[in-house]
């Protein structure tokens, strides 16, 4: 239990932020995507439960079957809510360092309604397992009262500029509202909602990372204004990841990032805002620590799908 310090009531603002940063490091102790030390102990587990997805970026390929590659959007099998329950009781009774429970795809998590459920049936049996979901950002603002009760605590958004006219570079169409919007206009809804959900995520006590894929000649320059914006905002931290070019997308023309040049924006952003450096572009269906995948030694024997273009 925190100790209450003895100060004057004129420093009661010292109280709520001790208070503030003790439910941070509760929340993310055991988490190995928001915490440097957790990763060295803890494992975390992605169930592929949800498939579809209002937004599609010109960077992104989900593939089915998969198990050439280990890539956001990736997963050897989809599962049903119960199906997930199932395999979590098999995976944490195995490896019980197992600490975290996160939904990242392949699609979109919140426009999915077998996220929501999966949650409900692993807060019910597993109430000592953290939850997380991962988003782009859409869904964020209608959903957070839902992932508060379900018991969420940690939730990372996927924004990777600032700017609306570099946006519509990034995304083909957004549906929203049962519009399929194009062009400026998509990109400007989409960062509308983004920012909407990240400030209501932040006011509400969630623990917020952004993930932001660097694309070279794209957005590599202007991601230093994202950072600038995420403090404001008071997000937890920034995740710069290098964009990872695919077969039949629109960007698969493009270059993936050096190192160097990743690390020169990760060391822009840092003044602003503090840096994850040690994500490893995880699967829809990863299983264990982060940099030793465990997901073959839990997953059923899959048969590689002959329409993949990964191989």
């Amino acid at each position: 239990m925190l100790k209450k310090p003895c100060i004057a009531a004129n420093e009661a603002p010292v109280i709520s932020e001790t208070a503030a940063q003790y439910e941070c490091y509760r929340k993310i102790k055991h988490h190995p995507c928001f915490s440097e030390m957790a990763r060295h102990k803890y494992g975390r587990m992605h169930l592929a439960v949800a498939p579809e997805c209002q937004v599609q970026c010109n960077y992104c390929h989900r593939c089915y079957d998969c198990v050439n590659e280990s890539r956001p959007g990736v997963t050897s099998e989809l599962l049903t809510p119960t199906e997930a329950l199932t395999k979590v009781r098999e995976v944490v009774a195995k490896f019980p360092f197992i600490r975290v429970i996160g939904i990242a795809g392949p699609g979109e998590p919140l426009c999915n309604k077998e996220t929501f459920a999966a949650f409900g049936l692993i807060r019910e049996e597993f109430p000592q397992l953290k939850l997380c979901v991962s988003t782009n950002g859409l869904a964020l603002p209608d959903k957070l009262d839902l992932l508060d009760e379900l018991g969420v605590d940690t939730i990372t958004v996927t924004i990777s500029t600032i700017d609306p006219y570099i946006g519509k570079e990034i995304y083909a169409y957004v549906n929203y509202q049962g519009k399929h919007l194009q062009g400026l206009e998509a990109a400007e809804v989409l960062l509308h909602r983004q920012l909407a959900g990240v400030k209501g995520a932040v006011d509400r006590g969630f623990i917020v990372k952004v993930n932001t894929v660097l694309i070279p000649s794209v957005n590599d320059e202007c991601i230093v204004d994202l950072a600038k914006k995420l403090r404001k905002l008071k997000v937890y931290m920034m995740n710069i990841m290098p964009l990872l070019p695919q077969p039949n997308t629109k960007f698969g023309y493009l270059r993936r990032p050096s190192t160097d040049e990743r690390k020169r924006v990760q060391d822009e952003c840092a003044v602003f805002i503090r840096q994850m450096s040690w994500c490893r572009q995880c699967r829809a269906d990863a299983v264990g620590l982060l940099g030793h995948d465990l997901t073959q030694q839990v997953s059923e024997t899959c048969q590689s799908n002959p329409d993949c273009l990964c191989d």
